[in-house]
């Protein structure tokens, strides 16, 4: 969405990452300006799933640049309505499906209900909003809640680059020949 938005031209987010550059203008946004239909709310599972809300996200957009009559690229004038109404939805998903999987765990006797802990990380645990939510959540239903401090909630990429260098230097699970091995980019 970030992308979309051209974000990285924005004045106030030009050396921001996306997903804080979203947090940041959704600060002064007013979310109730624009609703998106949130995801996957015929689906009964924990499953999680954005590309419905990208969607709906980038028809918004394009209606909105057609209305203001700018190309793709420019800076719409209610950029951090759309910041503040896309952060919400995903907020509002990430703990609606959260909260399936706590119930899910409960039910099933996969965690105990007196010490049952919810654990968020990675780069969606340094939004500051989602994060808010997320420990009401757990708050309400009793759960512990466990959440790095925001410098240490990075992309989950990096964690998984990392690894691989680790797994590379001890030589475990390292495919070191790769011919036959087919791929085509996205």
């Amino acid at each position: 969405v970030a992308r979309r938005l051209s974000l990285r031209k924005h004045p106030e987010c030009h050396s921001m990452a996306g997903g804080k550059a979203i947090e940041h203008l959704a600060q002064t946004g007013n979310r109730q300006q624009h609703t998106f239909r949130l995801p996957m709310q015929h689906y009964r599972n924990c499953d999680f799933s954005f590309s419905g809300l990208q969607n709906l996200v980038n028809k918004a957009i394009l209606e909105k640049e057609e209305e203001e009559g700018i190309q793709e690229g420019e800076i719409l004038s209610c950029v951090k309505d759309i910041a503040a109404a896309v952060q919400h939805a995903v907020a509002v998903h990430i703990i609606q499906r959260t909260y399936r999987a706590m119930l899910f765990c409960i039910k099933n006797s996969i965690l105990s209900p007196k010490n049952a802990t919810l654990v968020v990380s990675g780069g969606v645990a340094s939004n500051q909003y989602i994060r808010k939510g997320l420990q009401t959540l757990a708050d309400v239903n009793d759960f512990a809640f466990l959440c790095p401090p925001p410098r240490l909630c990075t992309d989950n990429g990096v964690m998984i680059a990392w690894n691989g260098i680790e797994r590379l230097r001890a030589g475990l699970g390292v495919l070191r020949n790769t011919d036959g091995i087919r791929y085509e980019p996205k």
